[in-house]
């Protein structure tokens, strides 16, 4: 039987997963609209970066994005080394947190190098 405070763990962890999911819906179909609008005439590499570069708001955005990315990705991985690998809850949360850190890391480079990088 869990502890009472690793049950509350848990569900607080449940709950994190749940929001991210939650506001990502958000950041996702904002993102497919914004991709659907601007790709009317199509869309070269080059006009993607002149209309990203510079502009702090789509660096907010994305990088809003990537950071619930990063966390909904780590919870999940969680739960799921939790259920399908004999490792126990601690290592099971080091690996996750170590593949979420390499993805938010990831994820912000890429925003950087989209929207600020040579601003």
């Amino acid at each position: 039987m869990n502890p009472p405070h690793a049950t509350v763990r848990a569900v607080r962890m449940w709950y994190w997963q749940r929001l991210s999911a939650m506001l990502m819906t958000v950041f996702v179909f904002t993102h497919l609209a914004l991709i659907l609008y601007a790709m009317q005439g199509g869309l070269t590499a080059a006009e993607i970066l002149q209309r990203t570069r510079g502009n702090a708001l789509w660096g907010l955005f994305y990088g809003v994005f990537v950071v619930l990315v990063s966390l909904h990705g780590a919870l999940g991985l969680r739960a799921i080394l939790l259920e399908w690998t004999r490792l126990g809850p601690a290592a099971c949360a080091r690996a996750a947190l170590a593949i979420g850190a390499v993805l938010l890391v990831l994820g912000l480079r890429a925003v950087w190098a989209v929207t600020l990088a040579g601003a």
